[in-house]
């Protein structure tokens, strides 16, 4: 076992303000205009995402984590030690069960926000004083390997992407990022990962428009987060945000509708948004287990464990790495 680690470590790979400037400008020229969903976590929009955690409409976080405290310690069992990866860590807080039942030889957080990790993994370390923590800053989704690091070599990897974050991403793109993260965890490499399920539409869109107008403000945030980093002169009273159910895709869409025709200043040019026309924030799909296993099985994973709440609203799935030609499905 590694020496007790008092101190987490932070290790940071954060876009560079060029990055920032050509994502923006990538997808503004998308129709509609979508921005990548990591742009909404600076310091505050990670502070409101915590705080929308916390709404009486968004159940996802509470059922989660609940399920994750009864289930602990038969998920600890699947799992066992090595060292455990959390792909977008936020608060930190639903891996507490996870780190209680494995005793992972080291906890590896990775966020888009700096200070949050620094902030969730000092309260971490102290209720986990054993365990020691490399925390790593960067776009999750575009990171191509774990940093160098001797906790992180010569143990098998477990990874745990929580909080059904893999609905941010369009089919193609949940694809590639089940792909990048077979590549992150290494040979042998499991991935525990939680998925919200379909339900009734009223109430999946109050969850995405809370009465308190936390969601709104969480979209807002991200105009206020271009007019700073990046000089634009967007009005946030010019636009609305809407949270709609699209049947079709299986998804909640999120978006800030412009009131009026108007031009926006951003990256040394104008951008012209006509009256009605959304900028996407974000993106929810909802999966039934059976549907993300087919999804999960064409970026060459097969589905081991499923764990549910008594409301079948929350799945936790075991993904493993495929054998060749064989497919299991099983329930413990």
């Amino acid at each position: 076992m590694p020496a007790t680690c008092l101190t987490p470590e932070l290790i940071d790979l954060h876009p560079r303000q060029a990055d920032l400037a050509s994502a923006v400008e990538a997808g503004l020229c998308r129709t509609p205009r979508q921005l990548p969903a990591w742009l909404l976590y600076d310091a505050e929009g990670s502070r409101l995402f915590d705080a929308i955690c916390h709404q009486p409409e968004y159940s996802l976080t509470r059922t989660e984590t609940a399920l994750l405290e009864q289930r602990g310690p038969a998920i600890g069992a699947h799992l066992g030690q090595g060292v455990l990866v959390e792909f977008g860590a936020g608060s930190a807080r639903k891996v507490r069960p996870l780190l209680d039942a494995m005793h992972p030889r080291a906890y590896v957080p990775l966020d888009i926000s700096a200070s949050h990790l620094q902030e969730s993994c000092a309260l971490l370390q102290a209720q986990h004083p054993s365990v020691p923590i490399v925390a790593v800053c960067c776009d999750y989704s575009a990171l191509q390997e774990l940093p160098p690091h001797p906790l992180l070599s010569g143990a098998p990897r477990v990874g745990f992407f929580p909080g059904s974050s893999i609905g941010n991403f369009s089919h193609g793109e949940a694809t590639r990022l089940l792909r990048r993260f077979r590549a992150l965890l290494g040979e042998g490499g499991r991935l525990l990962i939680g998925i919200d399920r379909p339900r009734a539409v009223e109430r999946m869109e109050a969850a995405y428009d809370d009465a308190a107008g936390v969601s709104a403000a969480f979209a807002f945030n991200l105009l206020s987060r271009l007019n700073r980093d990046l000089g634009a002169d967007f009005d946030p009273d010019r636009f609305r945000y809407r949270a709609l159910w699209q049947e079709r895709d299986q998804r909640i869409e999120m978006a800030l509708v412009s009131r009026q025709r108007q031009e926006v200043q951003l990256l040394g040019r104008s951008w012209l948004f006509e009256a009605g026309e959304p900028l996407v924030t974000e993106h929810s799909h909802k999966f039934t287990p059976q549907r993300f296993s087919a999804l999960a099985a064409g970026a060459g994973w097969d589905t081991g464990p499923v764990w549910s709440d008594s409301s079948d609203h929350v799945s936790l799935l075991l993904l493993e790495p495929a054998r060749l030609g064989v497919s299991q499905r099983r329930s413990p």
